[in-house]
């Protein structure tokens, strides 16, 4: 059926069981884009180096600059600009459900003892939620950057590179008020989805104040729970969110449990612990952060999500000078002379760091950044879509593949035994001396053609794909396969269960072919790939709109 994203959209949403609901209780799967780089900056956003990794040694260098007064107004617009009401609309119009919005408790909390806030941070952030209700995006408020920090490094604005939030009672304390403030504040406003309580607390090298997350986790869901009964809570786990060993008592009965993924193995064999997680505990799980990686990877992915029912949040919306997020800032001419600087090169002067500085802060609202549709395409399944053949459906033997009457599964080489282990089917490398496979892709970079594997099918077996066909999208589509045979092979090409063609692939080696327009409604389309004859090997397949 078909993706219906703002109907979806209505009331609180709740935990329902291990599903999602919202206000008229249906069931919604949280699809959406997180706004990293806004309210804490992040120095790899900005095509910076160590020396610039995090938000106080980019206003460092900045003031340093430009000096305190500029610096000042370069914030204030920079706040402004990077989420308008025009990202939002983006969002929505994408077909996007959610956003999850970093919140850096520096960016809010003006004063200590007493405590004070900055109110015209507030307002942006109300304003927001204001866009987000007019758009019909949920959205999640997750504090990226507790007090004294939640993890101890760059992502959370770590001073000392300790994880401070857990060796300092001020700090526990100011965090505690913080999540009270802003369960107060937006008590009523049902577009905000959840509190997503703390960012990927604790990597394993700080392992040793692991007790103490959930105790904190407790107190703070007891504020809120102080002046807001209606919104979810959403709980990380430790290590970028991966470790749920922590979760030994379900805290709160509108809870969700989350998770990050980035760079391996997208399979069901990677996500055990949270799938038995949520069974054990009947609660919704969510992949709350993940993406920094190439498309083909996104497909195999966040299909993957959708297959087991996870609501899912891709990491970031935009960044300068890249073709992996839905959106590329422009990098400023000039902007070399920046990363010089704070890999201890030469001080620009005062005049050229302004002009870089601000045409920078030109070059961030929406209408300005270069638009990569293949990641949202990628990210949603909508053609024009390549997705590698070893992405097929992970909703197990007879849906998402099979292995036909007479065929049986046979041992894996030994470099791809680990991938996706549990489903037997055949995989290798196409050509390679690898040793198994690699998605360490951070920059988009593509696969090299050493590490492209393909699913080996004997005649009878084949694969299934899901892909999705937008409202308003074209009438019909064509299927290009990359593939190879030995002998006397056929690809038998199913669209939801009615053939649709046929492509002959006797004895060639590697190599694309197309089948000719076939037509497809509305909705999510279910293609299957069939070996007939003799044994195939399939490398992609690509849906041209």
């Amino acid at each position: 059926m078909e993706r219906m994203r703002t109907t979806e959209v209505s009331g609180f949403l709740s935990a329902s069981g291990a599903k999602l609901a919202n206000g008229s209780g249906e069931e919604v799967l949280l699809r959406g884009v997180g706004f990293g780089g806004w309210l804490l900056p992040e120095g790899y956003m900005w095509r910076f180096p160590s020396g610039g990794d995090r938000p106080r040694k980019i206003e460092r260098m900045i003031e340093e600059l430009i000096g305190a007064e500029k610096a000042a107004s370069f914030w204030a617009l920079y706040y402004e600009r990077y989420v308008s009401e025009a990202d939002i609309r983006a969002v929505a119009a994408e077909g996007f459900n959610s956003v999850r919005i970093p919140i850096h408790a520096r960016f809010l909390i003006e004063k200590e003892d007493p405590l004070q806030y900055r109110e015209k941070h507030l307002e942006l952030l109300d304003r927001v939620v204001g866009w987000c209700r007019e758009h019909a995006v949920y959205a999640i408020l997750d504090l990226h950057g507790a007090p004294g920090g939640q993890t101890g490094t760059n992502i959370d604005d770590s001073e000392f590179d300790r994880p401070d939030l857990f060796t300092s009672e001020r700090n526990r304390r100011l965090t505690i008020e913080l999540w009270r403030m802003l369960a107060a504040r937006y008590k009523d406003e049902w577009i905000v989805a959840g509190y997503d309580l703390l960012n990927e607390p604790l990597p394993e090298w700080f392992a040793s104040y692991n007790d103490r997350v959930m105790p904190l986790y407790k107190d703070i869901v007891r504020a809120i729970r102080e002046v807001d009964e209606k919104h979810m809570i959403i709980l990380e786990g430790v290590h970028w969110a991966t470790d749920w060993s922590i979760f030994d008592e379900k805290l709160d009965d509108n809870l969700m449990l989350q998770f990050h993924k980035y760079w391996n193995p997208p399979d069901a064999e990677s996500l055990r612990p949270f799938l038995e997680k949520r069974e054990a505990w009947n609660v919704p799980i969510f992949m709350g952060e993940g993406g920094e990686n190439n498309c083909d990877w996104y497909a195999g992915a966040f299909g993957l999500y959708e297959d087991l029912g996870i609501s899912w949040n891709f990491w970031t919306w935009k960044k300068m000078d890249c073709d992996n997020s839905p959106y590329s800032v422009r990098k400023p001419d000039g902007w070399p002379l920046l990363v010089a600087y704070l890999e201890g090169g030469a001080r620009p002067d005062a005049e050229a760091a302004e002009r870089i500085l601000w045409d920078y802060l030109d070059a961030l609202p929406l209408r300005r950044c270069e638009y990569r549709p293949q990641v949202a395409n990628a990210l949603l399944r909508r053609p024009p879509l390549r997705i590698p053949a070893v992405f097929y459906g992970s909703k197990g033997e007879g849906v998402g593949y099979g292995f036909g009457a007479s065929a049986r599964p046979r041992p894996r080489p030994k470099a791809t035994e680990g991938f996706r282990a549990g489903d037997r089917t055949d995989i290798r490398f196409v050509d390679s001396g690898l040793d198994r496979p690699n998605f360490q892709h951070m920059g988009g970079e593509p696969w090299r053609d050493d590490e492209w594997m393909y699913v080996h099918l004997e005649e009878g077996e084949w694969l299934a794909y899901e892909f999705v066909v937008p409202a308003g999208g074209a009438d019909s589509y064509s299927l290009e396969l990359m593939v190879s045979s030995d002998g006397d092979g056929e690809a038998e090409i199913r669209l939801d269960d009615a053939p649709v063609a046929s492509i002959d692939v006797a004895r060639r080696d590697w190599h694309s072919a197309r089948t000719t327009a076939f037509p497809a409604e509305a909705g999510v389309r279910r293609l299957t790939i069939r070996a007939a004859r003799c044994s195939i090997g399939l490398q992609w397949l690509y849906v041209h709109a």
